[in-house]
C-alpha cells in the first residue's frame, strides 16, 4: 500500500515537472496574439473615426430643433447653444427657438468631433444683427447693466454679492423669471470700483419702457 502511494506521488510529480517545462507558445494566431491583434485594430479604428472631418451645412434659419436633428445627420454631435439676445435664457424646448448664428462657419471643412454652437432667439423674435454679449465685471468695475437682462447681471457678478432687485413700475411686481426682466437703473453707477459693496437694480419687463 506504501509502495502504490509512493509510486503515484512520483508520477504526478513528473507530469507537474514535464508540464512546467512545457514552452509558452507565443507565436501569431494564438489568443494572446489575436487579442493584441484585435485591440490594435479597435485602437486604429478609433483614431481614424476622431480625425474624420466633414463639412458644416449652413444652419441660420432652421429651427434649433431641426438644425439640432441636421447636425446630427451630417455626423456632427457635440452641439450647444446659446440665447443671441445675451438674456440668458435656457433653450427647455429647443422646436420654440430658431437659429440666428453658428460659430463655426457653414461650408468649413473641421473635425466631427468639433463643436457646434448655435445663437438663438425664440420664434416671435427678430434675430440681433450679431449676438448680444452678456456683461462681464471686467477689471472688478461695475458694468452697464442697462437693458440688460437681471439674469445676466447677476452672472457678471461675484456669487459673493449681496443684490437687490425691485420693480421699476409702479406696480410692484415679484421679479421672479430674472431673464425675462431688463434693467433700468443700478447702484453702484456703471464703472465704479467694485468691492463687495451690495447691488441694488430696477428692472421692468421686456417690451415694457423704464420710467
Amino acid at each position: 500500500m506504501r509502495t502504490r502511494t509512493i509510486t503515484i506521488i512520483a508520477a504526478c510529480a513528473a507530469i507537474g515537472a514535464l508540464t512546467a517545462c512545457q514552452p509558452k507558445d507565443n507565436t501569431p494566431g494564438t489568443a494572446t496574439g489575436s487579442t493584441a491583434t484585435a485591440s490594435t485594430g479597435q485602437t486604429s479604428q478609433s483614431d481614424s473615426k476622431q480625425t474624420d472631418k466633414k463639412q458644416v451645412p449652413n444652419f441660420v434659419g432652421m429651427g434649433l430643433q431641426s438644425a439640432q436633428d441636421h447636425a446630427q445627420d451630417a455626423g456632427f454631435y457635440s452641439l450647444t447653444s446659446h440665447d443671441s439676445l445675451g438674456r440668458g435664457r435656457m433653450q427647455i424646448l429647443d422646436r420654440d427657438w430658431k437659429v440666428c448664428s453658428q460659430n463655426v462657419k457653414a461650408g468649413s471643412t473641421v473635425p466631427t468631433d468639433s463643436k457646434l454652437d448655435f445663437g438663438a432667439v425664440k420664434l416671435d423674435e427678430t434675430c440681433p444683427a450679431k449676438d448680444e454679449t452678456e456683461p462681464s465685471a471686467v477689471g472688478g468695475k461695475m458694468p452697464d447693466f442697462k437693458g440688460k437682462s437681471v439674469k445676466a447681471a447677476r452672472a457678471a457678478l461675484d456669487s459673493s454679492t449681496s443684490l437687490t432687485v425691485k420693480d421699476a413700475s409702479t406696480e410692484d411686481r415679484w421679479v421672479l423669471v430674472e431673464s425675462n426682466w431688463q434693467v433700468c437703473t443700478q447702484t453702484p453707477a456703471a464703472g465704479a470700483a467694485l468691492n463687495g459693496q451690495p447691488v441694488s437694480l430696477t428692472a421692468v419687463k421686456f417690451g415694457e419702457s423704464c420710467p
